[in-house]
């Protein structure tokens, strides 16, 4: 691509409405600083001296739909709770639209509390259920869905599973019929419990410990032919159109048309990987529905994923910024290709 059919890819992002299904929460923080150990027990004290509530999981899909500038549509189900009210108020906060977000009272919303000193992140606590919605939930969320995506022009549809149990097997069937009469694209960013319900998509983004565990098979980062082997048996069995892996400080390896390459990622100072995940199925899905190539949209969901892991905590990606590395990353490649 050059500088102006980017730019394009970009602007096409705007107006785009893509719906995200799966698990939802606070990604909650607290910093401070560390100067003595307890007397209580040999774990070191924080004195606290800031606290900040972000809505995570996939809101944050949703966080980085918004900030590519298109319009995310958040599906999902809480406890009816004091944290529900207060996901409500971060989703307001930040102008997302929380009404397809069902309460269940038998259910809690999924809080995670992440402990920070400096940049390092000293321990997190969770805050959760992670059992299967019941039934008449899932009804209910599925019948919403259904009247979303058939009355209005949704240009894709986000699985973003954290395994807390908003996605069912069930779910994921009717969904994908659903898309699949309408001609709508549908993207999966998986977790281990469902990872063999995720079928006949068009982009699927495990990364390595998601794409071994459900494929039970032992693959090292480093053996890019068992990654090879294990991407090529997925793609096959499950019927999916692009594969990425996520592969840490590597890259991704990006699979289709039954050929496979690794994209490596921009040399970064890494600060946190929480979200990167979130970051990339959020960007990729973007751009295949702007209509970039593979390649392509690997290489710029790669730069965004890069461009999150600078940053402490769960943060969505810049779009102004992520434009710029990008055009500066296809002009060296055509500079090289001279």
């Amino acid at each position: 691509m050059n500088s102006k059919e980017i730019k394009q890819v970009f602007n096409r992002f705007n107006g785009m409405n893509i719906v995200i299904i799966g698990d939802v929460m606070v990604d909650s923080y607290m910093w401070g600083r560390v100067d003595r150990i307890s007397p209580e027990a040999p774990i070191p004290i924080v004195s606290a001296n800031k606290r900040e509530d972000r809505p995570g999981g996939a809101a944050n899909v949703a966080l980085n739909v918004q900030a590519l500038g298109a319009n995310p549509i958040l599906c999902s189900v809480t406890g009816d709770d004091t944290h529900r009210q207060l996901f409500l108020e971060l989703m307001e906060e930040k102008r997302l639209d929380s009404s397809g977000i069902l309460a269940d009272s038998n259910r809690r919303t999924t809080v995670k509390t992440r402990i920070i000193s400096g940049n390092q992140q000293l321990i997190r606590v969770d805050e959760e259920v992670n059992d299967k919605i019941d039934r008449p939930t899932e009804k209910k969320l599925i019948e919403l869905i259904r009247r979303l995506l058939c009355s209005e022009k949704i240009d894709a549809v986000i699985f973003e599973d954290y395994d807390k149990g908003v996605i069912t097997p069930s779910l994921i069937g009717e969904v994908r019929d659903i898309t699949a009469d309408r001609g709508i694209l549908l993207t999966a960013d998986p977790k281990k419990r469902n990872f063999g319900h995720y079928k006949n998509l068009d982009l699927f983004t495990p990364n390595l410990k998601e794409l071994s565990e459900g494929l039970r098979m032992d693959i090292e980062r480093t053996d890019l032919e068992g990654i090879e082997g294990g991407a090529r048996k997925l793609q096959e069995a499950n019927n999916i159109r692009y594969l990425l892996v996520t592969l840490s400080e590597r890259g991704i390896y990006l699979r289709h048309d039954g050929e496979g390459t690794v994209v490596p990622t921009e040399v970064r100072d890494v600060a946190d990987v929480s979200g990167a995940g979130d970051t990339v199925i959020a960007v990729a899905t973007a751009c295949l529905a702007a209509g970039c190539s593979a390649r392509n949209m690997t290489m710029v969901a790669n730069l965004a994923g890069g461009q999150v892991i600078e940053k402490v905590g769960v943060i969505p990606v810049n779009k102004e910024h992520l434009l710029q590395e990008t055009l500066a990353l296809f002009a060296r490649r055509s500079h090289a290709n001279l």
